[in-house]
């Protein structure tokens, strides 16, 4: 975080519900960018995945989804923040909270290797690399990462 960004406070998360879309295309970089492929995953997301939406102060900071279809475990398939409030810590209390939530023994997720906000996330959570794949993004791999066994919210 950088020293004149302060975290955001009073971060409240929830279950998104069928008619959150608008909500989360609010946040979602690439639906603010016109991405009409991106609106159909967040209404997809929204009808099969446990999604959950983080508030501050009456706005909406950020989503995570989180699905079961990864060879049987948990897999953050998306996590989005608000870029107004991007190091203010609503990614950490998103993956904390997918942590805590999830119903498989373990938790994976993955970035591009161009994604450096998100490695020192994952790092500074003490996720463990898993991993890479290459071919998925023509000269970007993705990362694969492992979530700690055991996590407490702050």
């Amino acid at each position: 975080m950088e020293s004149d960004q302060v975290p955001v406070p009073d971060i409240t998360i929830r279950d998104a519900l069928t008619t959150d879309g608008p909500l989360l295309a609010q946040v979602d970089s690439a639906a603010v960018a016109g991405n009409s492929g991106r609106i159909a995953e967040i209404q997809h997301w929204l009808a099969t995945a446990d999604t959950r939406i983080a508030h501050s102060r009456g706005q909406v900071t950020g989503y995570c989804v989180t699905e079961y279809t990864f060879f049987g475990q948990a897999f953050v398939t998306m996590l989005m923040v608000a870029e107004n409030t991007r190091g203010l810590g609503v990614g950490a209390r998103l993956l904390l909270d997918a942590q805590q939530r999830r119903n498989t023994p373990k938790l994976f997720t993955s970035t591009n290797l161009s994604n450096q906000p998100m490695q020192r996330l994952l790092t500074r959570l003490g996720w463990q690399s898993a991993g890479i794949v290459y071919g998925l993004d023509d000269g970007d791999p993705e990362l694969f990462f492992l979530a700690p066994a055991d996590t407490q919210l702050p």
